[in-house]
């Protein structure tokens, strides 16, 4: 198979390929985990989720159900066209840091108010990111944030 022939989803599963653009932003009540350095740094059943036409999901965080004294300010901002700037934190518990590991949207676009304030983490730059128990592969490359389990196929390593 080619690598732009969309993969099939199996029963229970989605492919990225059925995502739309512009993103579309919706709740999860699954169960969302995140793991550094030995501490939970995050976990929620309210989390939402931006589903973007061929990445696999990310997974935004409400800030009342993070450990805040482990996420740290960064000077790093960046542009999404859909979803406007955002800002970074590093994740630093005891003596381990993950330099700018998160990313929120202060102020999102029009559309994306959903995730005001809520956090994104890069499951690659902590020791474990999970949902529902699964530990999630990262989306390869440094710049997406996607969340990849058994039930995403789509155009990357695993899909």
């Amino acid at each position: 198979m080619a690598w732009f022939e969309p993969i099939k989803p199996g029963p229970g599963q989605e492919s990225v390929w059925d995502y739309p653009r512009p993103p579309r932003l919706e709740d999860s009540p699954r169960h969302i985990r995140v793991i550094f350095n030995g501490e939970i740094i995050a976990e929620t059943h309210r989390a939402k989720r931006i589903l973007e036409t061929s990445h696999p999901p990310v997974y935004y965080i409400p800030p009342e159900d993070l450990r805040k004294e482990f996420f740290v300010p960064t000077r790093r901002q960046t542009f999404c066209e859909w979803k406007g700037q955002a800002a970074y934190y590093t994740v630093k518990v005891g003596s381990k840091t993950s330099p700018e590991a998160a990313w929120y949207y202060p102020n999102p676009s029009p559309g994306y108010e959903g995730i005001k304030n809520y956090v994104a983490i890069y499951p690659g730059r902590v020791d474990a990111a999970l949902v529902d128990g699964e530990q999630v592969e990262p989306q390869p490359g440094d710049f997406y944030g996607g969340w990849i389990t058994r039930d995403i196929v789509g155009p990357f390593k695993g899909g």
